[in-house]
């Protein structure tokens, strides 16, 4: 049950460091239930490390996670943090030896026992919501597109009703259309569900499209948090740079 009033995931001062890369600089971020917050920010600023920090996968050197309230400390706070979230990740990572239903049911079989004629009905009826029809069901991840793999990745990611989903990279590798439709069933899903968002992403179609909030890491700090509306008049040389697409400014280019 979420905390009222309260974010449904905070990171307080986190730092994370590999060997002497010093990734995490402190890291402070709030995300309300209901809410979608995207992290931009250019190759190696620690987008990815700040996701994995939050689910648990990795172990913060200095700092607290906070989920619905609670500390995330220990392996119990670690399986319930995940029990309710959900996770799209880069380029789908389905399983090519299950079938496309299997894939989106992986949690409930594997995870909850759940009998597979119940996870496979759940399944479809999840595959449904992201415009893929039964008949897909069957199939294996190597007979879809590129498009419909993530579909069947977000499938994957609701299909438990989760209070907060991640979504890493969601419409790397797609073309401009499919990259929209993707995006307009992240919004509908997250908003049907009314679960928070945490997304991490490149494509500044995506950002605008997604977000409500919008965070900008650079060299391992938040340097700049907004509304999404507030991007092209922010009067931060970060975001200016970032949002324009300029070699030139504050940030370097990772060549």
């Amino acid at each position: 049950m979420t905390v009222l009033g309260g974010p449904i995931l905070e990171l307080r001062n986190v730092h994370k460091a590999f060997g002497p890369k010093q990734v995490l600089r402190g890291i402070d971020l709030t995300v309300a239930q209901g809410r979608s917050l995207v992290i931009i920010g250019g190759s190696g600023t620690g987008k990815s490390v700040t996701i994995k920090s939050a689910l648990g996968l990795v172990t913060p050197d200095k700092g607290e996670i906070l989920f619905d309230g609670q500390p995330v400390r220990g392996r119990k706070a670690v399986d319930d943090l995940r029990r309710r979230t959900g996770m799209l990740f880069q380029g789908g990572a389905l399983f090519d030896s299950l079938t496309v239903w299997e894939n989106v049911a992986f949690a409930l079989l594997y995870r909850d026992r759940v009998g597979r004629g119940k996870a496979k009905k759940l399944a479809i009826e999840n595959l449904a919501k992201v415009r893929l029809p039964a008949s897909a069901a069957d199939l294996r991840p190597a007979e879809l597109s590129g498009g419909m793999q993530k579909r069947v990745a977000l499938a994957r990611a609701i299909i438990a009703k989760p209070d907060l989903i991640f979504f890493d990279e969601p419409t790397t590798g797609l073309d401009p259309i499919t990259a929209d439709a993707v995006n307009n069933l992240i919004v509908e899903q997250v908003k049907a569900l009314g679960a928070a968002a945490v997304s991490i992403t490149h494509d500044m179609a995506s950002v605008r499209k997604i977000a409500d909030e919008v965070a900008m890491l650079h060299e391992g700090k938040i340097v700049w948090r907004g509304p999404v509306s507030a991007l092209d008049k922010s009067g931060n040389p970060y975001i200016d740079q970032f949002v324009n697409g300029r070699a030139e400014g504050p940030i370097q280019p990772a060549i």
